[in-house]
């Protein structure tokens, strides 16, 4: 909590739009319903759409699930709304002077949070402009940016150097929201504090690691703007990738922010830039009853797009723990399934004595129905000599009955309110992700290269299973993991 002579002041850009609405303001409410935010906090909506408050404040209530309609009356009385444009000296000196307007009288030492809910297109002007004229000398100011940091590394670099010119990195916190996921933060605890996963995390005793995002949805009518980015750039290069350096790294000195950064870094060095080779690219048709449309039946999806829906890579660390261990990225839309999981494949057991046995897994199922369960072998009980496949399981629903997974951006807005940049992206290890990516970004697009088609509802495209088991994976059919919810 905050002492009467310290003020805090959240302002959300591009406070009219579907990001701010969906996330940013029920994610504040979320924190502000639990007391996690200053008791004199407030919070600005700043776009270029002129919207009474009224109406503004109906529209944010509109997004927040909640039966505490006390806390949700108190949350809209913070919350205020200011129009004006991104690239404006005069609306953000009128955006500085109502900040000034709403911030404690009195208060000593402000701290001003920035974040930038916007497109791409604006995010320079934006910066621009909050630092020039809303820029707080002799207190705190933090900058939130939203992803995409670029399409390439040129582009990256480019804003990279356009927001440094402004502001420092230790004002910027670049949000991936993977990084607030629980399961993702709770990586760290289960190779850290735990002997038994650090002795056997290595080449000796790992065969490959499948880092696994599947959506049974299309684009729905959103194909336009996807189709501008394509799964490798909305996922694979940042949230999958963000994933394997947790999963890979060496342990930090400390669990200071800069140290856990500096070994997710030391992973990305050690990665060769991704060729065609190491890819498997798709594009979902239509569904086999025809009732979901295939991508390019999207109206908003240019005629004949290339563009992969589907994507699977593999990744090489070239070090002393990972050498020769395939580390496995797949995302696409349109599938079986919705689900995001880690599996960690171990070898087969050396001078194996019994018939039929199948490798252990540890599974790491991020969502849905968070789950940590290790598959292993057990004897069938009673006079049967039969084995079976079975788990250690501990799934969340179970053993967490009572508590609530918060939203990724709540953990991640406390930690921006904490000045904590552990789970924010630092500026080289965004340019380490794309020196990864790029070349192969470049040649897809630039040859046009044909993605395989499989169609709407399916598990991808034919050749990314005989991919993935090229790569050492072997999978046991007969094994179906359900979580367990029971007592």
């Amino acid at each position: 909590m905050t002492s009467s002579n310290e003020s805090t002041t959240v302002v959300v850009l591009g406070a009219s739009g579907d990001l701010a609405f969906k996330k940013t303001y029920p994610a504040l409410f979320g924190l502000f319903a639990n007391n996690f935010l200053p008791a004199n906090v407030q919070i600005v909506g700043y776009a270029r759409s002129a919207i009474a408050l009224p109406d503004f404040r109906a529209r944010v209530s509109s997004k927040i699930k909640t039966t505490n309609t006390a806390a949700l009356e108190k949350f809209l009385s913070v919350c205020t709304y200011v129009s004006g444009k991104y690239d404006d000296a005069a609306s953000f000196k009128n955006l500085n002077s109502f900040l000034e307007g709403v911030e404690a009288a009195g208060s000593v030492f402000k701290t001003r949070i920035f974040y930038m809910a916007l497109p791409p297109s604006v995010f320079i002007p934006a910066s621009q402009g909050l630092k020039g004229h809303c820029y707080v000398q002799g207190g705190s100011n933090r900058l939130i940016v939203e992803k995409p940091f670029g399409k390439d590394l040129a582009s990256s670099q480019e804003l990279g150097k356009a927001l440094a010119a402004n502001w420092k990195e230790e004002e910027i916190y670049r949000i991936d929201h993977y990084l607030g996921k629980e399961m993702v933060k709770s990586l760290m605890v289960l190779r850290f504090a735990n002997i038994m996963f650090g002795a056997i995390w290595n080449r000796n005793h790992i065969n490959n690691v499948q880092i696994t995002f599947k959506e049974k949805f299309g684009t729905d009518g959103r194909g336009g703007y996807f189709d501008e980015f394509g799964i490798i750039r909305d996922i694979m290069q940042n949230h999958l990738l963000q994933v394997l350096t947790i999963l890979a790294m060496e342990k930090p000195v400390t669990l200071d922010s800069e140290d856990v950064r500096n070994e997710k870094v030391k992973v990305l060095r050690a990665i060769q830039p991704l060729t065609l080779d190491d890819t498997i690219l798709g594009q979902y048709t239509a569904s086999a009853d025809k009732k979901e449309p295939g991508y390019l039946d999207d109206p908003t999806v240019p005629h004949g797009s290339v563009t992969p829906t589907y994507a699977a890579a593999v990744f090489k660390i070239h070090n002393e723990r990972w050498e020769g261990v395939p580390f496995i990225l797949k995302c696409g839309k349109a599938l079986e399934e919705s689900k995001v999981e880690i599996r960690v494949q171990f070898n087969d057991v050396p001078g194996n004595l019994y018939p039929g046995i199948v490798r252990n897994e540890l599974v790491i199922r991020l969502q849905p129905k968070e789950a940590v369960y290790f598959k292993m072998m057990n004897k069938e009980p009673g006079l049967s000599t039969d084995l079976h496949v079975t788990e250690l399981d501990l799934s969340y629903e179970k053993r967490y009955k009572e508590a609530k997974i918060p939203d990724a951006y709540e953990a991640l807005i406390l930690d921006c309110f904490k000045s904590d940049h552990s789970n924010f992206v630092r500026d080289d290890e965004l340019e380490l992700a794309w020196k990864i990516f790029t070349p192969l970004l470049h040649k897809i697009e630039g040859e046009k290269i044909q993605p395989d088609l499989y169609q709407y509802g399916t598990r991808g495209p034919a050749k990314a299973q005989e991919f993935i088991e090229r790569h050492g994976f072997q999978r046991d059919e007969t094994y179906k993991w359900v979580p367990s919810t029971h007592h």
